[in-house]
This record gives C-alpha cells, sequence and structure tokens, in this order.
C-alpha cells in the first residue's frame, strides 16, 4: 500500500488481479482507517427503502475493534464492492502479472462495504494492516445478491432483513411467499396503519418505538392464512386486502390502545400474532364472504373495548409460538362469554 502524496484525498492501493469463481476481483492489504475512510456501509433506511444492509451494532463493532489490536488478533479479508456507479470515484491502473494498483476516493466512499460493516465500524484510528478483496464492477443489485448468501444464515442477520430481501431480489410478486407478500403490502401501503412501522432490520423509522418486526408479521399472517384457508376462495390480493382492512379496523376501534404501544400489546409480537387468528376466526364465522373495514369494525367493538390489552393484562406474560396460542385461546373464551351469558 501507498498513499498518493500529490492528492491525499486519493489513496492507492497495491493489488492482484484475479478472479474469484465467475467474478472479477482485486485482493490487497491495506490500514484500517484507510480502508475505513475510502468506503460506506448501503444500511437499509426503512423511510426511503433505499439501501438493503443491517443497522449498525455497535457492540459487535467495538468487541471486533478489541480483539484486532490483541498481540493475536487477525482478521480474514474484509469485502468490497467497485459499483459501477461510482466509476469516477475509483480507478485500476494494470501493470504485469496481476500486478494493479486500485486508487479510489477517500472523500467520495468509492468502496461499498459488502461483509466488513462491523468490522470496520470503529476502526477509524487503527492502522493495523488487514487483507481485503474487492469485487470490480458488480452492480448494486447483484451486490445486495452477493451479501444476502453471505450472511443470511449467518448469526445476528434478522429474519426481516433477510426476508426482505428475497422480496427485493424476486423477479415478481408471483415469486414471494403469500405470507411475505401481504406483510410487505401492510408496510408499503401508505393506507395501512402498519406504514413504515414494521421493522424490517435496516435504520429505524424516527420516532416508531416497540414496532412488530417483519418475521413476526409474517409468521402471524401465515397463520392467518392456514386457519381461515382465505386462498381457497378469495386471490392472493384479495387476502391482503382482508389483512389490512381487519387491521385497520383495529386501530379504528381501539386508537387509544394503537396510539400507545409502550403499554399496549397489539402491536407487540404476542399481540400480533393473537390478533390475526381473531382475525382468522372472524372470517370464518361470516362463512369466508369479503370483508370490509366496517365489518371487522362491526365484529370488534362486540368485545375488544372490554379486553384489557395493557401489558398488566391477561395476556401478561405470554412469549413464543407457545404463548401466542394462549393468547389467541385467552381472547376467544372473552369473545365467547357474552354468548354462554345470553344462553344461560
Amino acid at each position: 500500500m501507498q498513499a498518493d502524496g500529490s492528492s491525499p484525498d486519493i489513496l492507492k492501493l497495491s493489488c492482484i488481479k484475479g478472479s474469484s469463481g465467475a467474478r472479477t476481483v482485486v485482493v490487497g492489504f491495506a490500514s484500517c482507517s484507510d480502508l475505513y475512510d475510502a468506503s460506506f456501509a448501503d444500511v437499509l433506511d426503512e423511510t426511503t427503502g433505499q439501501g438493503y444492509q443491517r443497522r449498525f451494532n455497535v457492540r459487535h463493532s467495538l468487541d471486533f475493534r478489541r480483539y484486532i489490536q490483541r498481540a493475536d488478533g487477525t482478521s480474514t479479508p474484509l469485502i468490497f464492492n467497485l459499483r459501477p456507479s461510482r466509476s469516477r470515484e475509483w480507478s485500476l491502473h494494470e501493470g504485469e502479472r496481476g500486478q494493479t494498483v486500485l486508487s479510489v476516493s477517500r472523500t467520495r466512499k468509492a468502496l461499498a462495504q459488502v461483509d466488513c460493516q462491523h468490522r470496520l465500524g470503529h476502526l477509524s484510528d487503527l492502522d493495523i494492516p488487514v487483507p481485503f478483496m474487492a469485487y470490480v464492477g458488480l452492480s448494486e443489485y447483484e451486490e445486495l445478491e452477493l451479501f444476502n448468501t453471505i450472511n443470511s444464515k449467518a448469526k445476528g442477520l434478522s429474519g426481516s432483513l433477510t426476508q426482505f430481501h428475497e422480496a427485493t431480489l424476486a423477479k415478481d410478486a408471483a415469486d414471494i411467499r403469500p405470507e411475505l407478500f401481504i406483510a410487505l403490502q401492510l408496510v408499503n401501503e401508505a393506507t395501512s396503519p402498519w406504514y413504515r412501522r414494521i421493522d424490517l432490520g435496516g435504520m429505524n423509522t424516527s420516532g416508531l418505538k416497540r414496532r412488530a418486526s417483519l418475521a413476526t408479521m409474517q409468521k402471524a399472517i401465515r397463520k392467518f392464512l392456514s386457519r381461515s384457508n382465505i386462498l381457497e376462495d378469495r386471490s392472493l390480493a384479495e387476502a391482503a386486502a382482508t389483512v389490512q382492512n381487519f387491521w385497520q379496523a383495529v386501530a379504528l376501534v381501539l386508537p387509544e390502545q394503537w396510539a400507545d404501544p409502550r403499554s399496549h400489546i397489539l402491536t407487540k409480537g404476542v399481540g400480533v400474532y393473537a390478533l390475526m387468528e381473531t382475525a382468522a376466526d372472524i372470517y370464518k364465522e361470516r362463512e369466508h364472504k369479503a370483508f370490509s373495514v366496517a365489518h371487522f369494525c362491526e365484529a370488534l367493538s362486540d368485545f375488544a373495548l372490554d379486553f384489557d390489552w395493557t401489558s398488566r393484562g391477561p395476556l401478561r406474560g405470554f412469549g413464543g409460538q407457545a404463548g401466542a396460542t394462549h393468547a389467541a385461546a385467552c381472547i376467544r373464551e372473552f369473545r365467547r362469554r357474552p354468548r354462554l351469558v345470553a344462553h344461560g
């Protein structure tokens, strides 16, 4: 590695150019601080939908900082990509036998971090040398595919982010599992009460706390689809509309509880699971007829206003799939009580 003394904003790295499978790469060594200066992480912005990586984990990054400074500290190669869309910020100058000089902009962050975000995150001041490999010319879509392949089974990559990537990489909606398609409709439709309120695993939408994750919502919808058998009679689009209508009704019938997620369980895992089972019950009771927001409001108003949805209520302490089943049974029993009384 050598710095260009005539242009401090340009970092010049001595590399070997070769191939990793079918892809062209350059491999070399550089200091942690230089690689930090010249690179960026494309974290998913849940507000705009741009980017694809998980949110930054400070603890993981500090753990690696402590490790790399140990006497026996080391690292596997940090993986980057040289995007065509940023070709003005990087260049390759090839010599003999694969010897290549990679010139990258420090100020314009030419290197896209593919698999090193948490390792580099707190290394801006360390001159410790580490190996790196940079793919040459992967598109942003190809970079996402590579990131997902590397990380989809790695500890720490949320199921929600993996599922979001699955939807992004799908060629059309038909390639997505029904429950994932419906969950994404909830988070992407401006008319949905869940609009931008479902945690995708990227940067949080400001001001919205304690949201259900995409993975949680997907599991809850899968339960609804299985219990209601709605796809036997309705299209996927109609099923998605039915689920959205149900949640709109929940927000309308229980506005105070919906607006205060810290004190109520409606938008927490157990609440989402239990309410989706309740939606299936209501749908079956109506003999699979189409359900509008008004129909769901009528069904919910018969019991939901009298049920304690707070974190201190009857669903307190339920957790996991088993807990969700018990919570749904609790709501089901509560709904039956008036009828049992009315029939003596």
